[in-house]
Formats: C-alpha cells, sequence, structure tokens
C-alpha cells in the first residue's frame, strides 16, 4: 500500500530535533491494561514513544511505512522495528495488550487501521491515540511561529493537519472510550534547537520542495529579535490531546 511520505527527507532531523513524550503518558497508559507482555506503536517514526512504551512491556513492536524513519529509529533492547503500513501490519492475531499512535492517527486509513487494532489486540487491550499542535514559549516568540505555520506555510500543510488542530475531537474512534489526563511534552532549548524543530515541519519540506527556497529565512530575523541571545535555553510546551479506548468491551478480569 502506498502511503503519502511527508517524514522520510528529513529522518535524521526528526531524530535529532522532535520532542520527546513524558514517562508519566507512558506509565498512564500501561496501567490501562491488565498484561504487559506485548504493545505495538504504530506510526512509529523514528521510535519516540517506543522506546519509553518499553519500559513497560517485555516486548514492543514498532511499525512505520518509511524505511527511511526506522532506518534512523532509536536503539532499544526491548523494541523491534518493522517496515510496514498501519492498515497491514504483520502481527499475528489477538496477540498485544496496548497500541499507540503517537502524532501519526491522521495520517492513517482509519477504518481499515481500527480493523487492525481489532484483530491483534487481545480481550482487555486498549488504542492510545494522542497529538500534539503549536509550542508555547513565551508570547513574542509564539507571534513568530505562528506566523511561520500559518501565513507563510498555511496552503503548504496536508488537509489532514486540520485533525490536530481540532485536537483529535472529530475523528472517528469507534471504541469505548477512556480518559485522558492533561499530559505536555516540554523541552529546553535554545533558539538553534528550535529552529532545527521548525525544520521538521513537513510543510517547511513542501515549500522547499515546490519553491525551491527556505521559509525559515522568512522568520529568521523576527525570531532572533523575540529569543534574545541564541544560546539561551527557553522552555518550551506542548500540550498533548487525544483519544484512549478499550479496543474490545470485555472488561478486564480482576
Amino acid at each position: 500500500m502506498s502511503f503519502a511520505d511527508h517524514f522520510s527527507r528529513q529522518s535524521l532531523q526528526y531524530t535529532q530535533f522532535r520532542p520527546r513524550y513524558p514517562r508519566a503518558l507512558f506509565a498512564y497508559v500501561a496501567s490501562l491494561v491488565e498484561r504487559h507482555d506485548a504493545a505495538w506503536d504504530c506510526g512509529t517514526g523514528n521510535g519516540q514513544a517506543a522506546v519509553d512504551l518499553a519500559e513497560h512491556f517485555d516486548r514492543v513492536i514498532a511499525t512505520d511505512p518509511s524505511s527511511s524513519q526506522v532506518a534512523h529509529a532509536l536503539p532499544s533492547a526491548r523494541v523491534e522495528y518493522l517496515v510496514s503500513a498501519a492498515e497491514a501490519c504483520p502481527l499475528a492475531g489477538d496477540w498485544v495488550d496496548l497500541v499507540t499512535v503517537a502524532q501519526a492517527l491522521h495520517w492513517f486509513d482509519r477504518e481499515r487501521f481500527y480493523a487492525e487494532v481489532r484483530r491483534v489486540g487481545r480481550t482487555g487491550s486498549v488504542l492510545a491515540a494522542w497529538c500534539y499542535g503549536l509550542a508555547t514559549i513565551a508570547p513574542d516568540v509564539d507571534r513568530v511561529v505562528w506566523q511561520l505555520y500559518e501565513p507563510i506555510l498555511g496552503e503548504y500543510w496536508p488537509p489532514e493537519r486540520c485533525l490536530i488542530e481540532e485536537r483529535y475531537a472529530t475523528i472517528d474512534f469507534p471504541f469505548e472510550e477512556l480518559p485522558l489526563p492533561d499530559f505536555s511534552m516540554t523541552a529546553e532549548w535554545t533558539l538553534a534547537e528550535l529552529l532545527g524543530y521548525l525544520a521538521t515541519w513537513s510543510s517547511v519540506q513542501r515549500y522547499r520542495q515546490l519553491r525551491g527556497t527556505d521559509p525559515l529565512l522568512l522568520v529568521d530575523g523576527p525570531l532572533a529579535d523575540a529569543w534574545g541571545p541564541p544560546a539561551e535555553k527557553r522552555l518550551v510546551r506542548w500540550p498533548l490531546y487525544g483519544r484512549i479506548g478499550r479496543v474490545h468491551a470485555t472488561a478486564m478480569r480482576g
């Protein structure tokens, strides 16, 4: 199955500059299942979620359709990386306790993916999918980042991006819903690290490809003015949003 590949060009930068999810998130989703034998991290990218998920499960299968992303994935003794589409994974049926999708559910053919989740999920298994949008740093910096995000790059975002802007609230999700507490990713970055992260945006890559210029140059000066000393570390925060559901309605034993 072909897929819309928005990230292979920047796989190495993705590994270097994408923020890590809070460990408390993985502890929480792991607490929702009785068994911790196996988990499937789907659309794993460079394995950011998979390696932290492995702290709670004996085995994690991490899949992504991009061979470039998988080639740059973070190593872990408990994580096995496979190049595979979400809609046709090589896992056996009735096998996993938890399925996670970090910042990727909006890319999937969800009807086919959900069928795979039901097939591979054990009784009592859980699907947890989350996303994040724009970070907050400081008002002056945030205004410049917004100028890049919408006025400059708005037409270069894939249409699926709207599902993130809607915080997955409007996404089809045919499972018994469970609560998702408030979690946020945080990082302390220099200006160079922020620019490295912005360069991983799929819209930046598309702008470069179609126009032959770098859109980051359009905000380089204003962003430097707003930031202050470029080596100064600033707190960057991304609130997480998403959906969690019991795959099969049968309650856990206990």
